[in-house]
């Protein structure tokens, strides 16, 4: 079913406790993914979400307007099939991490960098063991290969729906460092954006506000808070 071409036909949106799961009802008949499998939340509180989205479509529905059904359809259907692929797609962030890519001027942006990303750095070590290298420009540097075995493996032990939202959190801001310290608690989605915005700010205060390019990057700020409370409502069983 082409979602985006359909006009609400249910009345009423239940949620029910299944054997595997919580499934969302729409008159009694459970949704499913794109895949034809069957929709099952892991949590009450994920699948109250979503029973929320389809409850106030109002004519069509809209996928882009439902963020916690897009994300279960991507789960089910891809993370879960795709798993270790998925972690080893984000895992390989942390070898280009926008962290480790420093300006090499002007003054006031290389403090404002150092300022912001060297303590995300400093947690990474001091809590994790895991080290990365800064470098100033675009050329690649080589990462430790220990830190990098280790971010594997961090990465990898995310079950499927979290995994799905690290996947949002990691490629937003472009730093597998800042996604891992909001899945820790160590800092809070609202925290870390204007952290991952350090470079695209100063362009702004320098050349002005871009119309286009500030919708663009509210959508994304939107979306990254979202992915952070698909966090919260994992642990809200």
């Amino acid at each position: 079913m082409n979602t985006a071409l359909q006009k609400r036909f249910w009345k009423e949106v239940s949620v029910r406790p299944e054997e595997a799961g919580f499934g969302i009802y729409l008159d009694g008949k459970q949704l499913k993914t794109p895949l034809k499998a069957s929709l099952l939340a892991p949590t009450q509180a994920v699948a109250d979400g979503i029973a929320v989205e389809w409850d106030a479509v109002d004519e069509k529905i809209d996928p882009l307007t439902m963020h916690l059904t897009r994300c279960a359809n991507a789960t089910i259907d891809k993370v879960v099939v795709e798993h270790d692929a998925v972690a080893g797609l984000l895992s390989e962030y942390g070898g280009t991490d926008l962290l480790c890519y420093r300006a090499d001027g002007p003054v006031e942006l290389v403090r404002r960098q150092s300022a912001a990303w060297d303590p995300m750095l400093s947690w990474m070590k001091d809590a994790h063991g895991i080290s990365l290298l800064t470098t100033t420009g675009v050329m690649h540097v080589a990462q430790p290969e220990d830190g990098q075995k280790r971010l594997q493996e961090w990465t990898r032990s995310f079950d499927p729906w979290r995994l799905t939202a690290l996947h949002d959190l990691v490629t937003i801001s472009g730093s597998l460092v800042l996604a891992l310290a909001i899945t820790e608690k160590h800092l809070s989605a609202e925290q870390v954006w204007p952290l991952s915005r350090i470079d695209e700010t100063w362009q702004e205060e320098q050349w002005g506000v871009d119309e286009d390019a500030a919708q663009g990057a509210e959508l994304k700020r939107a979306d990254f808070l979202k992915a952070a409370k698909l966090l919260d409502l994992l642990k809200n069983g």
